[in-house]
């Protein structure tokens, strides 16, 4: 394990000698180092006699600052082995401001991104070194890294469904995938199913090409088979827009029997699913084992997409389509409308991680039941007349309110310091005003504190002026 000496991290550190409380500004500044890159994680700290000694200050002092790292994630220890730097876990890091609030100070709870998982910064790292294997090319590659697009393909045949690099290609995002698939597929006039209540940017795809939208009403217990057969039938719509996969708001999740039902609905009505596995990987209960979506498919008319951003990180801004090979080469010759190609380094880096997936899947589990848990306790004891259906998995808690209207609670919270995301937003023609959104990708202790701010606004209403409309945008 790499060391620092007493006098590098005095030096690194600059802390004025007339600084107070002392220990507070060393410890602030160390953390800051360790994020800043400046001092790696897993490096050995100087022994808090030689650095007391070097910074000319008590022992005390020096420990006190390294009990504040220890409490705050950024430093480990182990007696008679020393200490050494750490990033803190995300389960517990509420005091860190990129997870917990807006850059305003409100407590961000519209979207349900969490922060990224510990194994990132070595597949980063990894990924910088190969980087210039692909330095000689343009990088430009609309289907995506033949290395991506093997491990892509790799992770679905091991889930069972057989599939092979020329069948995927790598998109800007899962946003990024819906908008090509509606892009290529839907028109003006064309109908497309979509589930009600349901994520938000996918409806405005396809009304940003004209689509004629088509509701289909899905709830946390999950989808009713004939009502989908029956809407695909009736309408119908030439592609259906599906979550099977702890439904993002509901959290639901499609038992393969309703699976092979609706994949056989659609073969019969025409209709092509297009199915958003975004959440897939992220059960945090023990759940029945289900087959990807795709695995019913008799006709090949199922497209299926996927996202690097609640696996591992939405900065990343990776996604992909599965589809058959013939039309994903359609779909790489549309992007060319919409952008060339996705960035060589992301796609590098979720290359490293899919080597890590089974690592950052539990790390997922356990960060994100530990907040799940503690939301529901906090909504439980709090706010008792709401109600709501535990998802095991995904990372939303979809909120039948016992009054009042959601958006009006939302604009009253963002006067008390958290911004929510109301029912409306994930319905259509204003439905849902008696659901709310609830994510519970942040730490416990800020949905907690969450929770305490939209039970203030729930009694108080709205203080002094209101915020501008533009803060109750929908996100993800």
């Amino acid at each position: 394990m790499r060391h620092l000496t007493a006098s590098q991290v005095a030096r690194l550190a600059g802390v004025s000698p007339d600084a107070r409380p002392y220990y507070r500004a060393l410890a602030g500044a160390v953390r800051t180092l360790v994020m800043d890159g400046q001092i790696p994680v897993r490096v050995r700290m100087p022994a808090e006699r030689h650095l007391a000694d070097t910074l000319k200050v008590s022992r005390t002092t020096v420990t006190a600052a390294y009990d504040l790292l220890r409490e705050q994630g950024y430093l480990e220890s182990r007696q008679g082995s020393g200490s050494w730097t750490a990033l803190p876990d995300p389960a517990g890091a509420a005091d860190n401001p990129w997870l917990s609030t807006d850059g305003d100070g409100l407590i961000q709870m519209r979207a349900a991104a969490p922060p990224a998982p510990t194994a990132l910064r070595e597949a980063m790292a990894e990924a910088v070194e190969d980087v210039p294997r692909y330095g000689m090319g343009n990088g430009y590659d609309p289907m995506g890294l033949p290395c991506l697009r093997e491990r892509i393909a790799a992770h679905y045949t091991a889930r069972g469904l057989a599939t092979r690099p020329e069948q995927i290609l790598v998109t800007t995002g899962s946003q990024h995938a819906v908008q090509l698939v509606m892009g290529l597929l839907a028109g003006p006039g064309v109908p497309v199913l979509v589930e009600s209540p349901t994520y938000p940017h996918a409806v405005e795809a396809a009304r940003a090409h004209g689509a004629r939208i088509v509701p289909v009403g899905v709830s946390s217990e999950g989808w009713q088979a004939d009502l989908v057969a029956g809407a695909m039938r009736q309408s119908g719509a030439r592609l259906a827009y599906l979550m099977p996969d702890f439904q993002n708001p509901t959290g639901a999740l499609m038992d393969d029997a309703i699976r092979a039902a609706v994949a056989g609905a659609a073969r019969r009505a025409g209709t092509t699913l297009v199915i958003d596995e975004t959440w897939s990987e992220l059960a945090l209960d023990e759940v029945p084992r289900t087959a990807p979506m795709a695995a019913f498919d008799a006709g090949s008319r199922m497209i299926s997409v996927g996202s690097a951003s609640k696996l591992w990180w939405g900065g990343l801004r990776i996604g992909w389509i599965r589809a058959t090979a013939a039309l994903t080469r359609r779909l790489a010759q549309h992007r060319a409308s919409v952008d060339i190609a996705s960035p060589v380094l992301e796609q590098l880096v979720v290359a490293r991680l899919f080597d890590r997936l089974e690592e950052t899947r539990a790390e997922r589990r356990r960060t994100l039941r530990a907040s799940r848990d503690a939301l529901v306790a906090a909504l439980r004891e709090r706010l008792p007349g709401w109600s709501f259906t535990v998802p095991r998995g995904g990372g939303t808690l979809w909120v039948r309110l016992d009054a009042g209207s959601a958006l009006s609670l939302a604009e009253a919270a963002a006067c008390h310091g958290v911004r929510l995301a109301p029912g409306p937003w994930f319905g259509l023609d204003g439905t849902l005003e008696g659901y709310l959104r609830l994510p519970y990708t942040q730490p416990a202790r800020v949905l907690e504190e969450a929770v305490g701010r939209i039970v203030t606004a729930r009694d108080l209403g709205p203080v002094g002026a209101l915020r501008p409309a533009s803060c109750l945008t929908p996100t993800v």
